[in-house]
């Protein structure tokens, strides 16, 4: 197995291909947009530059491996099962499977195949061994544990499955904002970003907004304008469509400006295209009431998570709260 410094220098140098303009990974890049439709040039340029810069730093990743046991580790065999909602949303995972050192198994989401395989490759191209510490399945069995994102549903599964195991299941996820009416316009555009990116797909997008009692909902919606052309986007269309006759034919009341529908619901999840509200007397309240939710992974707001960074997650911000390089130094 590569030593630590090995594998950082690898990752390092991944991170650097990844924001380059080689023909190869453009070409990667222009397969998967055809693979998924959910996979706009837009999104995957977002996704790869933020795990470049945040994760694949040379300096952060000594850092935050500092802070592990990493060179004490004795070698598992770890299996993967990744997620594909949104472009390399397993690359965390497989991050922290190659730096704590065990040997890894994955089972890649067929939404998401194209990028993540490509970058393994080039990694085994940089540095050959490499294949003998990760490989991809299509049945993972005769691990000694097991991470796996799924929804609700197919987490049950999971942990009927992986049960025996050490492991880490994923269920769904999502991300609210507390506003309290004195955001700036700036603020608001960023929190625009919040809602967008990723046409809503991913755990970290806001899908909720808490406001105090009479807050004036139009200066967001038209903060949001920015992400109006969404519209022409066939998929986001299709669902924006949809829910906007549930809307009707059940004659819910909603706020719209042609592209968003904007709905008071207490529940934290919305589709894509809906945007979510809920009201609340006290501030403090609200926030202690999210923070002891089981399904929300980043709160934004003012004295929270600022505006506008919900998708420039750190090495150390761990899906669903979980420490994943704790758990595979700990087995």
């Amino acid at each position: 197995m590569l030593p630590l410094e090995k594998r950082i220098e690898v990752l390092s140098w991944l991170g650097q291909y990844m924001l380059s303009d080689d023909d190869t990974w453009q070409l990667t890049k222009e397969l998967a947009i055809n693979n998924n439709g959910w996979f706009t040039p837009g999104n995957i340029e977002l996704a790869t530059r933020n795990i470049a810069t945040q994760y694949l730093d040379a300096d952060k990743l000594n850092t935050w491996a500092a802070s592990y046991p990493v060179q004490s580790v004795q070698q598992k065999h770890v299996g993967m099962v990744m997620a594909g909602n949104i472009p390399l949303v397993g690359f965390h995972d497989l991050l922290c499977g190659f730096v704590s050192g065990h040997r890894l198994s994955l089972k890649l989401s067929s939404k998401d195949t194209m990028l993540m395989k490509h970058l393994i490759d080039k990694m085994v191209e940089k540095e050959p061994s490499i294949a003998e510490q990760i490989t991809i399945a299509e049945v993972l069995k005769g691990c000694d544990a097991y991470i796996a994102t799924g929804s609700n549903n197919t987490a049950r599964y999971f942990e009927q499955y992986f049960a025996k195991y050490p492991h880490i299941i994923r269920r769904n996820r999502t991300s609210v904002a507390v506003l309290d009416g004195t955001e700036t316009e700036e603020e608001l555009s960023r929190l625009a970003d919040d809602i967008f990116s990723y046409f809503g797909l991913g755990c970290r997008n806001v899908t909720q907004v808490c406001v105090p009692q009479g807050y004036d909902l139009t200066k967001l919606i038209d903060a949001c304008n920015k992400y109006s052309d969404l519209i022409y986007h066939h998929k986001y269309k299709n669902n924006f469509d949809y829910y906007l006759a549930i809307y009707l034919l059940n004659k819910v009341p909603y706020l719209s400006n042609n592209s968003m529908l904007v709905v008071q619901n207490e529940v934290p999840f919305s589709a894509v295209s809906v945007l979510h509200y809920r009201y609340y007397d006290d501030k403090a309240d609200i926030i202690a009431e999210l923070q002891n939710g089981g399904d929300i992974q980043c709160i934004v707001g003012k004295g929270l998570l600022p505006f506008g960074q919900a998708q420039t997650p750190g090495l150390a911000d761990y899906a669903d709260g979980v420490d994943t390089m704790q758990f595979l130094t700990g087995l």
